[in-house]
């Protein structure tokens, strides 16, 4: 028989836990109880609930930056890599939602603590933003993104969007969920294309993000189009 991680196990039960309630609402008792452990148990693995709270989730932000570190094919061009990154945070978002949720309810809690708690936050945040920083690099180097800000700029910047994408747009049509869609308003901004120029041309998007003709335009096309052809 395969040996209990215990210490995983706690971790999962207080993941679920500190996705429903808030922080303080939470008792180590309670996660106790849902981990099917003796209250003593979690001491042996984890100082006090704010020690628990800690390495839960900086057990899922080393797992992030593993996978952008590793998955991302180094040989790609600059946005296929940046799509791929893109694609790989957005599935780990959606397989660990309640992590996802934990942090988006805790996080400015943990920013404004004090002291050493605080300082070992902001090194694990920093974690992830220099993973995404290291393929935003390659685009610098290739002169497809812009140079007088520092990638790790760049990198915040492109995070804030994927948990927008992640957290607000939840409802909105896949097409304009799609992380090449992303990556664009990141590379290209919202501004309108150039003259003669689809947005997204270059990877097919303009076409399928451009919205339908109503009815009576598309009669009149398709009978200038019969016009035409006489």
């Amino acid at each position: 028989m395969a040996r209990r991680d215990r210490r995983q196990e706690i971790m999962q039960a207080a993941e679920q836990l500190f996705t429903a309630r808030r922080f303080h609402e939470i008792t180590t008792d309670e996660v106790a109880q849902a981990a099917g452990v003796g209250k003593g148990t979690i001491y042996r693995y984890f100082q006090d609930k704010e020690d628990l709270f800690f390495q839960t989730a900086m057990a899922g932000f080393d797992e992030l930056c593993d996978l952008v570190r590793q998955k991302v094919p180094g040989c790609a061009p600059f946005r296929a890599q940046l799509v791929e990154a893109c694609e790989q945070m957005g599935a780990f978002f959606a397989r660990r939602r309640q992590w996802f949720r934990m942090m988006q309810a805790e996080d400015f809690r943990m920013a404004m603590a004090r002291g050493a708690l605080c300082g070992r936050w902001m090194e694990h945040r920093k974690r992830l933003v220099a993973a995404v920083a290291d393929v935003i690099r390659k685009g610098v180097a290739e002169k497809a993104v812009r140079t007088d800000l520092a990638p790790e700029v760049l990198a915040s910047f492109l995070l804030g969007m994927l948990r927008t994408r992640a957290r607000d747009l939840e409802d909105e049509p896949e097409v304009v969920r799609r992380y090449a869609v992303v990556v664009d308003l990141f590379l290209r901004g919202s501004s309108a294309p150039a003259h003669g120029a689809a947005v997204g041309a270059g990877d097919g998007l303009g076409r399928r993000l451009r919205a339908p003709a109503p009815d009576g335009r598309r009669a009149t096309a398709a009978r200038h189009g019969r016009s035409a052809g006489r």
